[in-house]
């Protein structure tokens, strides 16, 4: 049976969507299936995988209206071994459209269950705010992982999303669990990063992974390219550490 994981932080820019591709893709290239669910309007792990986010018939966006099935937007091996229900700019409107839909919290939930044991992993890429799409990705998670960026103010954030976590947990899914954190767009050369990575660990240490994502050119130019990072430049430090991060999940599961 899949394992589903959120990839969430209501911050933007902390390095979500690079890890949902990058992650997957990482997994994948370990023998896991994969499916990604971007639920983000900006559709940028659709287009991270090299689709061409504006041409398609079948988006979640239609799959959250009930105007396809979820096998109909399934976009199956975008890259070997990961497949992708795509997003784009139409999913800014999905929250108005679901005004006085009973129980619309758990839509994707719904939907999921349908496809969840023909995966390993399914991995959802959440919008950066905690409004309805990301309540819905908690619903039907089993963890969220939260990528946080080594700056000043990663504390403050992650306080605020742990909150929500507890909440969807009491209120809506009480399987829901804390995957972890992970640290990106470390820096090596600067105390600020080291010291971000020990006030975190301070306050959450048994929840953060020991690998850490650096900041890295190649990371940043591949999703131009339409590719993970394994496939633009597999012997990068970007590639390394994801490759690494998805080890830790995969032996994590094992646990």
């Amino acid at each position: 049976m899949g394992k589903i994981i959120a990839i969430a932080n209501q911050k933007g820019g902390v390095g979500k969507t690079t890890t949902s591709i990058n992650l997957s893709a990482s997994l994948a290239a370990k023998g896991k299936k994969v499916l990604v669910i971007d639920t983000d309007p900006q559709g940028n792990t659709t287009s991270g995988f090299g689709v061409e986010k504006n041409d398609l018939e079948n988006t979640i966006y239609e799959l959250i209206l009930s105007e396809c099935s979820i096998k109909e937007c399934i976009l199956n091996d975008v890259i070997p071994g990961v497949s992708i229900i795509p997003s784009n700019v139409n999913l800014a409107a999905a929250e108005i459209e679901l005004i006085g839909v009973d129980r619309k919290e758990f839509i994707l939930k719904r939907e999921v269950e349908w496809v969840k044991e023909s995966y390993d992993y399914i991995m959802i890429d959440c919008p950066p705010s905690l409004n309805l799409l990301t309540i819905n990705a908690m619903t039907t998670a089993d963890t969220v992982l939260v990528p946080i960026q080594c700056e000043y103010y990663a504390l403050e954030g992650l306080s605020q999303l742990i909150h929500t976590i507890n909440l969807v947990k009491e209120r809506l899914n009480p399987d829901l669990d804390m995957e972890g954190v992970v640290f990106t767009m470390y820096d090596s050369r600067t105390n600020l990063s080291m010291q971000v990575v020990e006030n975190v660990k301070s306050h959450l240490s048994q929840r953060v992974f020991e690998t850490v994502i650096p900041r890295n050119i190649r990371l940043a130019e591949a999703p131009s390219y339409g590719m993970p990072i394994n496939m633009y430049d597999a012997k990068s430090a970007g590639a390394e550490a994801y490759m690494a991060l998805a080890e830790e999940i995969i032996n994590r599961k094992d646990d």
